[in-house]
């Protein structure tokens, strides 16, 4: 497939591109720093409404998995703005420019969030759960919402709701590495809240399950089958690190030290199970949470 990836310098896509890449498929990036001469990259300018339709011809399919990080800095009025319309008015963009033109894609992979849910407790949440009402809900509904009018004009159109992805290079794991390997790691708040996670291997494997598997559409909850407590989280890296685990931080602690962030991201608890990627037949490679963090981190049992 010849493919278009937006996003391509983040977590996600700087190891999509190249795994796509490996799988067979030609890959060109679509970018917002103007390309170099002699490179194949497509330039757009997202937050300005420019993307010129005729260099989005031809493609099999557009993967968009770009927005502004969420945990770059306490959240205000404005950085709210700029998080919600980096995700909506993008998505909106690309949606608007492929069904203008004269071969559209097959389909268009758009990133969303877990966050769509709110905060749930113990809840099991699958695809077809009504949605939550904060602030992440909201923005994760219009999100998914910018993507239809091209599901209007027949493209198959897929949004991952991506929770916690693991990985050592980039993320959560990645700023929760430090702390736990000196000891002084632990859980949040109460620790009840459950994570669910999916290490980035099967990030990749889902997305590529998803490309080529012509059944699924809409929402798809991208979460390995098993969640956790962040408290059993917390137990888990311990043991793979060989590390105690014995300073927690309380929630008003992690509210004095992140403001409304911590409620949204850390506090908040989704159970969410993958039923449409483990109804279309994909196998994850890491459905258990401590083999998952050995084979990341290098930590054999």
């Amino acid at each position: 497939m010849r493919i278009l990836v937006s996003g391509a310098s983040g977590l996600v896509g700087s190891a999509l591109v190249p795994s796509l890449g490996t799988g067979g498929h030609q890959v060109v990036r679509l970018v917002r720093i103007p390309p170099g001469r002699g490179t194949s990259a497509i330039h757009w300018e997202p937050s300005r409404g420019q993307l010129d339709p005729a260099s989005l011809e031809g493609f099999d399919a557009l993967i968009h998995l770009g927005g502004e990080g969420l945990v770059q800095g306490r959240w205000n009025a404005a950085r709210k703005a700029a998080i919600r319309e980096s995700r909506v008015g993008s998505t909106r963009l690309l949606a608007e420019t492929i069904t203008r033109l004269s071969r559209p894609p097959q389909v268009f992979l758009c990133a969303s969030a877990i966050g769509i849910y709110g905060d749930r407790k113990d809840e099991v949440l699958r695809e077809d759960s009504p949605p939550g009402h904060d602030y992440l809900a909201e923005v994760c509904r219009a999100w998914e919402t910018a993507a239809d009018t091209a599901a209007r004009q027949g493209v198959r159109v897929v949004q991952h709701r991506f929770g916690v992805i693991l990985s050592p290079r980039g993320g959560a794991l990645r700023k929760m590495l430090p702390p736990f390997r000196m000891g002084v790691g632990g859980r949040l708040g109460d620790g009840r809240q459950y994570m669910s996670w999916i290490a980035l291997d099967d990030v990749l494997g889902a997305i590529e399950h998803t490309l080529l598997n012509g059944t699924l559409k809409g929402p798809v909850n991208t979460v390995a089958p098993r969640c956790e407590t962040n408290a059993e989280f917390t137990r888990a890296l311990g043991r793979v690190l060989g590390r105690p685990t014995l300073f927690p931080m309380p929630a008003f602690a992690a509210r004095l030290a992140f403001g409304e962030v911590a409620d949204a991201l850390l506090l908040s608890s989704q159970r969410v199970e993958p039923a449409r990627l483990l109804a279309s037949g994909y196998r994850f490679r890491h459905p258990d949470l401590e083999p998952a963090l050995r084979s990341l981190l290098g930590r054999p049992a």
